[in-house]
């Protein structure tokens, strides 16, 4: 809409208007369900809005106060750290995946299906599935590598700080992936085959053909594909809730997780200010992959 506003002196009034009233009901779809929810929790921020007490403005004193809370700035650390381990390995994984299903391998089909499966399995079942995988007594991972002799004790996946995150990971890495692996396919099959079939003419091995013709073909929508999962990443919640509630002693609390437990509480003001600062992350994170996918498109011109 903003482009064709920008090139009103192409088309007519008429024109302009037809394509305005084709693009109302999705605006006014985004306006009631994005923006005044948006705009909604940004004014409830700035209440200290506590239940069974008097609502009263308070400026910005929420926001002071997050930014002084120590368990505040943990679940913010954690979370960047969680999209920041999580989203290459998914990135490098469904590379992978992707160029295998772009291959001549057979049956392309059953492959497909099967790698679509854990996108396919809802996030809380996913995260059950893992929670019984990990557990202490009966778990399969801890039979596993009990069979195999790597461990002679049961590993408590789930109770330590450093069993958590990695069990998150593991967890987020498996049921993502998938999505990476579809986005990065679509780019593979748009890239034309004479590129590849030149580079063969010119004794061009596998990995020098990935390196120069592949990756850089593919730069545009593996930023598509990193703007995605990050901002999922940032939001993250369901597999957190159902695998450690946060814990063990809040080290895997994300910044969702620590919204919610404010408005279960009661504290809405101080839990819009929690959402509305996530959102800002986001917002900001999204901003930079933006920027990089259009320095990308002018170096590719």
């Amino acid at each position: 809409m903003l482009q064709a506003i920008r090139d009103t002196h192409r088309y007519s009034p008429g024109e302009l208007r037809t394509a305005l009233r084709f693009l109302a009901p999705l605006g006014l779809l985004i306006g009631i369900f994005v923006l005044l929810p948006v705009l909604g929790t940004l004014a409830g921020s700035l209440y200290l809005d506590t239940t069974f007490l008097e609502r009263r403005f308070a400026w910005f004193d929420n926001y002071c106060g997050l930014l002084t809370d120590h368990t505040f700035l943990q679940s913010a650390w954690f979370t960047l750290t969680f999209a920041a381990v999580s989203v290459p390995l998914e990135l490098a994984l469904g590379l992978a995946l992707a160029l295998l299903m772009n291959s001549q391998v057979r049956p392309l089909g059953l492959l497909r299906a099967c790698v679509l499966i854990p996108w396919a399995i809802p996030g809380a079942i996913s995260a059950r599935t893992w929670e019984l995988i990990y557990n202490y007594n009966y778990g399969l991972a801890n039979a596993l590598l009990g069979g195999l002799g790597i461990v002679g004790e049961p590993v408590n996946w789930l109770g330590t700080g450093a069993g958590a995150f990695a069990a998150l990971v593991l967890t987020d890495v498996w049921r993502t992936t998938p999505f990476v692996a579809i986005i990065l396919l679509t780019g593979l099959q748009a890239i034309p085959v004479e590129l590849y079939q030149q580079a063969q003419v010119d004794q061009a091995g596998a990995l020098g053909r990935l390196r120069r013709i592949t990756l850089p073909l593919l730069r545009p929508i593996i930023i598509v594909a990193l703007l995605f999962r990050t901002i999922d990443a940032v939001r993250v919640f369901d597999i957190i809730y159902i695998l450690t509630r946060g814990g063990p002693g809040g080290s895997t609390t994300s910044l969702s997780l620590y919204a919610y437990r404010n408005f279960l509480g009661g504290d809405f003001g101080y839990g819009s200010a929690a959402s509305a600062l996530l959102f800002v992350v986001a917002l900001g994170l999204s901003l930079v992959y933006i920027k990089m996918a259009r320095k990308l498109k002018i170096k590719m011109r």
